[in-house]
């Protein structure tokens, strides 16, 4: 896989976590072990892509 398209997809997953997390914080009585959950991952992908900025 292509530096760019690797980057490209963990972006593409960071945005979709952050509008799920968005429409759970939307609901009426969020679920905050879910919403942990969700936002644990973004972190990592996060992290994912700093790391792999830092190496190409």
């Amino acid at each position: 896989m292509h530096p760019e398209s690797h980057l490209a997809s963990l972006s593409e997953k960071h945005q979709k976590l952050d509008k799920i997390i968005l429409k759970e914080e939307l609901r009426p009585s969020p679920d905050s072990v879910i919403l942990n959950g969700l936002k644990k991952e973004k972190l990592k992908l996060k992290d994912e892509m700093e790391r792999f900025r830092q190496v190409v």
